[in-house]
């Protein structure tokens, strides 16, 4: 008997190989939080101290001295920057977004200031900040960030994602000794990041994760780090934070999640997605127009991904196209598109159930064989992606 809820519900039964992606579910729970957050739903609990029970497990986890849990990454660096306006003041804190004095500039370069569905800055703005851009898309020396650090700079914020520019940028060895030779505070958002210590032991006074990316928790985000400055974080939950609240369950699920992520066959996990790499890599070489290539994941997480570079006059379809017929079949395949008018895609092996491996490389047989037999070259115009991007979303519910 099948366990799968989705066609109950008319919900399309979704093969994901985006990634840890929010519009599509994030990632699989671990069983230890799903366990965890039937556990305790059934009862009441005093939040705050759950939260110092939290705080305890993200200390060893992180290396920070302290941790809470809130409603997304996204959630953390509002309630981080609105810390480092506030600090501890009751008052100012339940003013916000308005900000008395006026020390609420937030450096970020601008090759960092991207959409991870919503913009990095808007978070920034929510809490009170003023977003200051250092450098230029593609270039941040020294002498930007050094001459961007005013007596209103509040904090600076430091954006870990595959979407950044990842050349000519500072990095946050250099970003945080800079901020830090003024006394301003350094937040990183490493919302997908796989190393839950290293942007600590690197100098940043606040790390921010998901809680439903690599650790397979609830929907949640994790703020780490120093004492004080978290405690400022904290307590926005009794200003702008309480928008973005999180319940017992949540709490109670990324402890469990973290605990579990100490235990997690690391080495085994990547074994086996190497060998969905492979095999998909076996289905593709040797197809006209087509390059499959395993590449590192671009920010050193422990993980690869297959890319696969289209040559339309060969393969008679384009990236896009491909992707899209893949999205649009059955079962729908969803890829990791959002470069694809360079003419690839990726597959990302890490959100799979036993068996959709398989599927994935018919699937890609599949569409491949029909595009070959195709007279014509299925190629519509990529202005269309643009043009129609937001259709659906316009048009919701209906």
């Amino acid at each position: 008997m099948s366990t799968d809820i989705r066609p109950s519900l008319g919900l399309r039964p979704v093969i994901n190989v985006s990634g840890t992606m929010t519009s599509l579910g994030a990632s699989i729970v671990v069983p230890e939080a799903i366990s965890a957050m039937a556990s305790i739903l059934p009862h009441f609990v005093e939040i705050n101290d759950l939260q110092r029970k939290a705080s305890a497990v993200i200390a060893r986890l992180t290396g920070g001295e302290a941790g809470f849990v809130t409603a997304s990454c996204s959630a953390g660096i509002s309630l981080a920057v609105a810390g480092a306006i506030t600090g501890n003041n009751l008052l100012a804190i339940e003013k916000l977004p308005d900000v008395v004095p006026e020390k609420n500039e937030v450096l970020v370069q601008m090759g960092h200031v991207v959409s991870y569905g919503a913009p990095v800055d808007q978070a920034i703005r929510l809490a009170g900040g003023k977003a200051v851009l250092v450098g230029q898309a593609t270039s941040t020396h020294r002498f930007h960030m050094e001459n961007a650090i005013t007596d209103k700079t509040a904090a600076a914020v430091y954006v870990v994602s595959h979407h950044v520019v990842d050349y000519g940028l500072l990095n946050l060895k250099e970003f945080v000794e800079i901020a830090h030779a003024k006394g301003v505070p350094v937040i990183v958002d490493a919302a997908s990041e796989y190393d839950l210590k290293i942007f600590l032991e690197q100098g940043a006074d606040i790390a921010l994760y998901s809680g439903h990316k690599f650790l397979g928790g609830p929907t949640s985000g994790i703020v780490a780090g120093r004492k004080e400055l978290v405690r400022h974080a904290f307590l926005q939950n009794m200003g702008i934070g309480r928008g973005m609240k999180v319940g017992k369950e949540s709490i109670f699920g990324v402890m469990a999640a973290l605990e579990a992520w100490e235990n997690r066959d690391h080495a085994g996990i990547r074994e086996r997605e190497t060998g969905y790499l492979n095999l998909w890599k076996r289905t593709l070489d040797g197809r006209p127009g087509l390059t499959a290539l395993i590449e590192p994941d671009p920010t050193n997480n422990p993980l690869d991904r297959l890319r696969l570079i289209v040559d339309p006059d060969q393969a008679h379809i384009t990236a896009w196209d491909l992707a899209d017929a893949l999205a649009k079949g059955s079962p729908p395949i969803i890829v990791r598109d959002h470069e694809v008018e360079h003419r690839y895609f990726y597959l990302d092996p890490c959100n799979l159930h036993p068996g959709e491996e398989t599927i994935v490389a018919e699937r890609l047989a599949q569409e491949l064989d029909k595009a070959r037999a195709s007279n014509e070259i299925i190629a519509t115009p990529i202005e269309n992606r643009s043009r129609h991007r937001f259709d659906g979303a316009l048009r919701w519910p209906d």
